[in-house]
């Protein structure tokens, strides 16, 4: 008999990482508050997450990143001033943007000890429920958002689900990739997964790509993980440790992915994104092309 999953209602954000990627911009602004277009990455990452129907956001931070839950308050100045300018409209989009009572909480990644750690250090704020997990220098240009989308799955299998998109054989080798079973459409039952794997040894060219659904016995097995690929303690490897306990699927998800910790990726979604705003779109690509 078939019982009906548990409401996925909170999210985990790990926003503790240096950013070496997008140096030396990063020197002083966290990865996760440069701009793509008019607005910082978490922008998006957030809105993903409410239109997906999280009601609780979990930031895990570390030093130098109190701009993170700035961002998300009010700046009583700044407003003060739109406001006496008749920039309401401005206004009205910076308001949307604050966290909603009760919705934001910050805890802290003491030390780098990877993805997997960080997670763990927001077991006491998720508790024993599902949760998400976003990674936050990942947009995807998806309608509905890439979380929504697996959030629909989950209601219709539960147990765990992994979001994941297709990369070149060639590229394997840097990504976490997923071993699979069998597929029906998008949807892929899982039987293994690996991190990093050596060259022309990836079971598949299937990329686990920053979303993920997971259920909340993965705490457990995170407080146990040894370290992994990089020295780390990896998310995939507490994972691939659920999966002989748990149902995994993936799902490719459709959407167009932009990681915005690389230096051209972060390039290439300002550019992509701006193309498509109706109120600049002209005009950035009467730019881009007098540039070529």
């Amino acid at each position: 008999m078939s019982t009906t999953p548990a409401r996925l209602r909170k999210a985990v954000l790990p926003v503790a990482g240096l950013g070496t990627r997008v140096l030396p911009g990063t020197k002083t602004t966290p990865k996760e508050l440069l701009n793509v277009v008019d607005r910082p990455i978490l922008s998006y990452i957030v809105e993903e997450a409410r239109d997906a129907g999280i009601e609780h956001i979990v930031f895990v931070t570390g030093r130098a990143k109190e701009a993170i839950e700035d961002y998300f308050d009010h700046q009583i100045e700044l407003e003060a001033q739109l406001l006496a300018k008749g920039k309401t409209d401005i206004l009205d989009i910076m308001n949307a943007e604050l966290a909603r009572a009760g919705e934001m909480s910050f805890t802290r990644q003491m030390k780098p000890k990877g993805l997997g750690h960080a997670i763990w250090c927001a077991r006491d704020i998720i508790g024993h429920e599902p949760f998400a997990v976003i990674l936050p220098d990942v947009i995807v240009d998806s309608q509905p958002g890439a979380l929504k989308q697996l959030a629909e799955v989950y209601a219709e299998v539960g147990g765990n689900v992994i979001g994941v998109e297709q990369v070149p054989d060639s590229e394997t080798h840097k990504y976490g990739i997923i071993d699979p079973s069998s597929h029906e459409g998008r949807r892929y039952a899982m039987k293994g997964m690996v991190e990093k794997p050596a060259r022309g040894t990836a079971p598949s060219n299937l990329s686990i790509s920053g979303r993920y659904i997971l259920q909340p016995e993965i705490f457990d097995l995170l407080e146990t993980q040894a370290a992994g690929a990089g020295g780390e303690i990896q998310l995939t490897d507490a994972m691939a440790r659920l999966m002989g306990q748990q149902s995994f699927t993936a799902y490719e998800y459709e959407g167009i992915t932009h990681d915005c910790g690389d230096k051209i990726g972060l390039l290439k979604a300002n550019v992509a994104l701006a193309l498509k705003r109706p109120d600049l779109g002209a005009q950035a690509r009467a730019a881009i092309e007098a540039l070529l």
